[in-house]
């Protein structure tokens, strides 16, 4: 994404009106969906497009459907916006991906390898870090105790440590239990980094089971938790982080008061 070349504005081409004597029935269902049945609708919506390729290309960071809203014009449907752009890009270099309530561009996955000479080789994480890992993007939310319970071994504050300087591990807020332990999950940066849309897209015991990281001879009432539909939203048994709860976890400088 770095050369010029693919800083291209790719034209937008209108070529899925039904023929003469077809009739779309989306446009009938709901006209308004449709712009492609009025000219000036469909330039507004090809100009938003063009005006969303270049706000999420120039982003170092994926862009939320919320930060679209905020600089794409009054009324555009981003949702309809977004897919017309993903597939002008769906059979290029870079694809446009959706990275949880995001979107940003990434090398087509079939031409990846020829990023590998370049790709900054990161420090591997340990075994423990990596079974942490796992056992936070399945069970989020999810306590350091209920991390140890589950492994059946202590877990040190610096494999926790290590994962939250990852940017993959965040701390999402307090159980409403004794001491108030912090409750940990995943970020947008874990799912853009393993290619997942959603949390819900990691995958199942088949999947494990296929590619060898689970043994064949599990116990008959193991199982995998399900993820949570929507990993930023509180659950009942957990309170938000406040600025107290930063500066006590050492997140937040402490504020100063006069006497």
């Amino acid at each position: 994404m770095s050369e010029r070349a693919n800083a291209s504005v790719v034209p937008f081409k209108v070529d899925n009106e039904p023929e003469e004597g077809e009739v779309d029935q989306a446009s009938v269902q709901n006209p308004a969906q449709n712009p492609a049945q009025n000219p000036a609708e469909r330039l507004h919506m090809a100009e938003a497009v063009r005006m969303a390729e270049a706000i999420v290309f120039a982003s170092a960071e994926p862009v939320s459907e919320k930060q679209l809203a905020a600089r794409l014009p009054d009324g555009i449907n981003i949702a309809l916006a977004m897919a017309e752009l993903q597939q002008i890009y769906a059979r290029r270099g870079v694809n446009l991906v959706r990275v949880g309530d995001a979107w940003a561009f990434r090398t087509a996955g079939d031409l990846a390898f020829l990023m590998s000479r370049d790709t900054v080789q990161q420090r591997k994480l340990s075994r423990a870090a990596l079974e942490v890992l796992a056992i936070i993007a399945y069970h989020q939310p999810v306590t350091r105790a209920e991390i140890e319970d589950i492994r059946g071994v202590e877990t040190s504050k610096g494999t926790l440590d290590t994962l939250l300087e990852t940017e993959w591990v965040r701390m999402r807020g307090r159980r409403k239990t004794a001491g108030r332990p912090v409750t940990y999950g995943t970020t947008e940066t874990f799912l853009d980094h393993f290619a997942l849309e959603e949390i819900r897209d990691l995958p199942g015991m088949e999947e494990l089971k296929g590619a060898g990281l689970l043994s064949g001879r599990m116990p008959s009432n193991f199982s995998i938790p399900q993820p949570p539909a929507d990993p930023d939203a509180l659950t009942e048994d957990e309170d938000p982080l406040t600025d107290i709860d930063l500066e006590e976890l050492g997140l937040l400088t402490p504020r100063v008061t006069e006497d």
